[in-house]
């Protein structure tokens, strides 16, 4: 399966580009995993969006927002990524480490030299691990699922 990537700042997606994204996300993060909570957030206007395409269907697979640093407040200095999304059709494929080491390669090239941060679901821990984060927290709740947070120290060159 290969996958066409794109990352922009919200305001420079395309409409459709857009509402694939959110729809991804409400379809795992909301009714999946039933987490009830307004997903954009806000945030998505200070993100950077990584988006990846079926490049036969142009069907949108994975998606993951990368924040500067402090996007979050104070207590947030590292650029992070989140929202990691990979869609039920994908997974299994390679689609989500694919994600990661694209969201990986855009922090560096956006946030040159800076270790990169995460909010991990638990149950990923090892996956997340293999891509060379470590553990920084304890687990806690987050909307009914058990998180860690997670360091990568620095972005591959």
């Amino acid at each position: 399966m290969g996958l066409r990537w794109t990352c922009a700042p919200l305001k420079e997606l395309s409409p459709l580009a857009l509402y694939q994204s959110l729809a991804l996300r409400s379809q795992v993060f909301v009714v999946e995993q039933a987490c009830v909570y307004l997903d954009p957030d806000g945030i998505d206007l200070l993100a950077w969006h990584l988006l990846g395409f079926d490049e036969a269907s142009n069907e949108l697979l994975a998606s993951a927002r990368l924040l500067p640093p402090l996007a979050k407040g104070p207590a947030h200095a590292l650029p992070e990524i989140g929202r990691v999304v990979s869609a039920p059709a994908a997974r299994g494929s390679g689609a989500g480490r694919a994600l990661m080491q694209q969201a990986l390669l855009a922090c560096e090239k956006l946030w040159p030299g800076q270790a990169v941060a995460i909010s991990a679901q638990a149950y990923l821990l090892a996956f997340y691990a293999g891509l060379g984060f470590v553990q920084t927290s304890e687990p806690y709740d987050e909307d009914g699922i058990v998180h860690i947070d997670m360091i990568h120290e620095s972005a591959p060159q």
